[in-house]
């Protein structure tokens, strides 16, 4: 995104024809001469560039910047991010960025915009569009149809004189002084401070609408990110499928109820629905064992273990599973705030939703 001005006076760049070839061989033998430390000073100083780069808009941060925040978070249409070659592949990704955050946004070529893609957006859009020179030919070829349509143009380019910066109705400076690419031609500390530029508009707009995990995890229902931010009660069963009894249920219907819920154990619940204890079919088996034929007339208080292990159903899955492991079961019951069931989650529940 730098302009052929700020190129540096390296004899690589004097004279009329420049030999990439030449220079590209003479970098990699002394790379090789030099060894490993070459390699991590060189890369080191790739990293170091593009961070001060970072810094360097920062320090320009001003009123434009508020300005292009409070234009997105009115906008009442969506954000069309677009720029050519790597600021399109940037643009690509702050469009998605902000889509996962809360700002409705597409990104679409400049290119593809002159032949039927502006059908796609009305007057209620508001546009970013990226170049470093701002004199990006797809680009300024698509400015006048963008102000016939009326929509708003927030601009990010690293030089505010240019054709770009004239059209817009807000310019975000994100100029630096020379690329990290030795040569100074490969975008790269240009396209990582409209990277992170376009990350500071994503994160403010996404904290002024105050979005939460919840909203998140609706934008990212799939891959890891959607694992991880699943709730107890998205995945939990719940009504007739819990397993119940009441506290003076006999050995027989508790037995009964376990057999047809078919998940071996009931809840054993007192008169206002509340959790008083859980009865598995193990301890139907342990009770037997110890007391022979009699365990037939206890009730359900008398079998019934009185600590289970549960969860509330704002919990994450994750966290249910790891309680789970914990404590080695295969089942938690989830309770509301009165202590009273709403649903249980097994490890088939977690396996399907992909937690496991």
């Amino acid at each position: 995104m730098t302009s052929p001005a700020n190129q540096p006076d390296s004899p690589v760049f004097q004279g009329h024809s420049l030999d990439f070839s030449v220079a590209a061989g003479a970098c990699e033998e002394r790379l090789l001469a030099e060894g490993e430390s070459a390699v991590v000073d060189l890369a080191c100083q790739v990293l170091e560039e593009e961070a001060e780069a970072i810094l360097a808009i920062r320090n320009r941060l001003s009123i434009e910047f508020e300005d292009a925040v409070e234009m997105l978070a009115q906008c009442n249409g969506k954000v069309v991010v677009t720029g050519m070659g790597k600021s399109g592949h940037i643009a690509c990704k702050i469009a998605a960025t902000l889509a996962s955050t809360g700002t409705p946004a597409f990104f679409v070529h400049p290119a593809e915009l002159r032949h039927g893609d502006f059908g796609m957006m009305d007057e209620k859009d508001v546009v970013i569009a990226l170049s470093g020179s701002g004199e990006t030919q797809e680009i300024t070829m698509v400015l006048d149809p963008i102000k016939r349509l009326g929509l708003k143009l927030i601009a990010m380019t690293g030089n505010l004189s240019s054709t770009l910066a004239r059209f817009a109705d807000i310019v975000l400076d994100v100029g630096v002084e020379r690329e990290a690419c030795p040569l100074n031609l490969a975008p790269t500390s240009s396209t990582t401070a409209a990277l992170a530029m376009g990350d500071a508009l994503a994160i403010v707009l996404m904290s002024l609408k105050g979005f939460q995990k919840e909203d998140f995890a609706r934008s990212h229902p799939g891959g890891n990110l959607g694992k991880m931010l699943i709730t107890v009660q998205d995945v939990m069963r719940s009504g007739i499928q819990v397993p119940t009894v009441g506290v003076s249920t006999d050995y027989g219907t508790v037995l009964k109820e376990i057999d047809e819920k078919k998940l071996g154990f009931t809840t054993v619940l007192d008169g206002e629905g509340r959790l008083r204890g859980i009865i598995t079919d193990g301890d139907l088996r342990r009770g037997l064992i110890r007391h022979g034929a009699e365990f037939f007339n206890k009730d359900a208080e008398e079998l019934m273990t009185r600590t289970p292990k549960t969860i509330s159903p704002d919990c994450l899955a994750v966290a249910a599973l790891k309680l789970m492991e914990k404590h080695s079961i295969s089942a938690l019951l989830i309770l509301d705030e009165q202590s009273r069931p709403v649903g249980i989650i097994d490890l088939k529940d977690l396996l399907k939703a992909g937690i496991i």
